[in-house]
């Protein structure tokens, strides 16, 4: 596995570091409210996972799986709903934890799929951002780190369903993919 890496581009003690940043705003900014944190699997279960272990007030969870990769490093465009919500989000203060910010298509769309649950509010938490290649205009409060136009794994981001175990995040070789 880690002869297909071309390099790591955040380690992990720096994602430890980068989430426990995040946490503090969110503590700051939510304390004393109703939150729910909705992870979009699969990518986002790790960062998820360790986000809310820092948050220091009682919160719910829930996930959602879209996709519009598949297989593909490249998005179709096409958002496809794998799995629902389990829970009501109406009246609740939400964010939408990613693990990355691509196009920005699918969470335009989950954005406005939730907007007409009638949240109380709605705010996005992304681990990696990747602005060079958005397509949707989206508003993102809570961003961990950019990253180059290049396809990353690691820290529960795939390639063909393989790589997220990576404890770091790395780009892949060209090889691998092409």
């Amino acid at each position: 596995m880690k002869n297909d890496v071309k390099n790591v581009l955040y380690s992990e003690a720096e994602i430890e570091a980068k989430v426990g940043e995040l946490a503090d705003r969110i503590n700051k900014d939510y304390e004393g409210k109703d939150l729910l944190l909705i992870g979009v699997l699969k990518g986002a279960n790790v960062f998820m996972c360790d986000l809310m272990r820092k948050i220091s007030f009682p919160i719910q969870i829930d996930f959602i799986a879209a996709s519009s990769y598949g297989h593909s490093t490249e998005s179709s465009g096409v958002v496809k709903i794998l799995k629902d919500l389990d829970y009501s989000i109406e009246g609740k203060h939400v964010i939408i934890v990613e693990d990355i910010i691509d196009t920005g298509l699918t969470l335009k769309y989950l954005i406005e799929n939730f907007k007409s649950r009638k949240p109380k509010s709605l705010e996005i938490c992304t681990l990696l951002d990747k602005p060079e290649r958005r397509i949707a205009i989206l508003d993102v409060k809570y961003i961990g780190f950019p990253i180059p136009d290049e396809f990353i794994v690691g820290y529960g981001i795939d390639y063909a369903e393989k790589y997220r175990n990576l404890p770091y995040i790395a780009t892949l070789k060209e090889s691998v993919y092409s």
